[in-house]
């Protein structure tokens, strides 16, 4: 049959025949070759295991802070023997802030984020396609407002007119929201400067910035030296809980690998808060930070992922709401829209 066809095609030639008949016929000569090697015809796509979300779904790529609940589950190690039955490696990826992590996520550089509480408002409102997979119990006593010891300013009404210091998009930006709104201190009545945590500790002991909005474990870091003073946490303003994020695309054909992030995650959560001197000791090599600094932080936070619940929604609705008002993101934004429904 296929030597049939051969000269069948060369006689075509010699007549001329036309480049679209020799085409078809050459798909005719593909299904006879495909036919004698009993193997399947070309379909014009790519076989699954040569897709790109297959290939993709061979490692599992997570964003991390320097200290979060990721950062603790990493050191542990017991992820990644939970994910290797199936087939599953992590690659960790650090940041040191919320929103460069949410870029990533966006980008698609990452798959899965552990983030604050701001970051994912910023981030839905630049239409980024993440979707909320979980979050923490509250830790409304990790952030504050932080002045010099012998500053002027002892209330959250002195703030009026003061430069001062967080990172844009990241939780300590909606704790100033708050308290300022608190204070009856309008956002254009500030000074605001936008600088990483590291840049703005800087700024804050160099005195070029009048007050400081941080997160642990700068939070507590910065409070050591007995040098500086707290005009307000985080308590009663914001429940600064920890928010889980995936790319939208991950988390709609991932369902047993993020059900597996979380419960390693919750199990190293419930196993952190019954031994904190644990945690200490494991963390404090890793992060070259105080022994004394770690422990404060620690007591004062949680490490669980659990299932995002109406209240969880209803918070970052609020700050959704809150932004929008201050005139911080450009558009209002139903929270709810981008909250991960397995199964859906």
């Amino acid at each position: 049959m296929l030597k049939r066809l051969i000269s069948f095609l060369a006689q075509l030639w010699r007549s001329h025949l036309s480049l679209a008949a020799l085409f078809l016929l050459g798909i005719s000569l593909n299904w006879a070759i495909a036919a004698c090697n009993n193997t399947p015809p070309p379909t014009g796509s790519a076989s699954p295991a040569a897709s790109p979300a297959a290939a993709q779904a061979q490692v599992v790529r997570i964003g991390h802070q320097k200290l979060d609940p990721f950062t603790l589950v990493k050191a542990r190690g017991g992820l990644e023997k939970r994910l290797q039955p199936l087939g599953i490696s992590v690659e960790w990826k650090e940041f040191q802030s919320g929103p460069p992590m949410l870029e990533a996520l966006n980008a698609g550089s990452i798959d899965i984020a552990r983030t604050g509480d701001a970051p994912p408002v910023f981030a839905q409102a630049a239409n980024a396609p993440l979707l909320y997979i979980g979050g923490s119990a509250p830790k409304d006593r990790s952030s504050g407002i932080l002045v010099p010891a012998n500053s002027a300013i002892q209330t959250l009404a002195d703030l009026r007119g003061k430069k001062i210091a967080f990172t844009k998009g990241s939780s300590a930006n909606y704790l100033l929201a708050k308290a300022l709104k608190s204070a009856g201190i309008k956002w254009t009545e500030i000074e605001p400067v936008n600088l990483t945590p590291a840049d703005a500790r800087a700024a804050f002991q160099q005195g070029n910035v009048d007050a400081w909005v941080i997160w642990d474990p700068f939070y507590a870091a910065a409070q050591a030296p007995r040098d500086v003073r707290v005009v307000k946490h985080s308590k009663g303003l914001a429940a600064n809980r920890d928010f889980y994020l995936a790319n939208r695309s991950f988390a709609q054909s991932n369902f047993k690998i993020i059900e597996a992030i979380r419960e390693e995650t919750q199990a190293v959560a419930t196993w952190a808060d019954a031994n904190p001197p644990e945690v200490v000791k494991i963390l404090a090599p890793i992060l070259k930070i105080d022994v004394s600094i770690l422990d404060v932080v620690t007591r004062r936070r949680s490490y669980g992922f659990e299932p995002i619940q109406a209240d969880m929604v209803a918070e970052q609705q609020e700050i959704a709401d809150t932004f929008f008002e201050l005139g911080l993101i450009p558009k209002q934004l139903k929270v709810e829209e981008v909250v991960w429904k397995p199964g859906n």
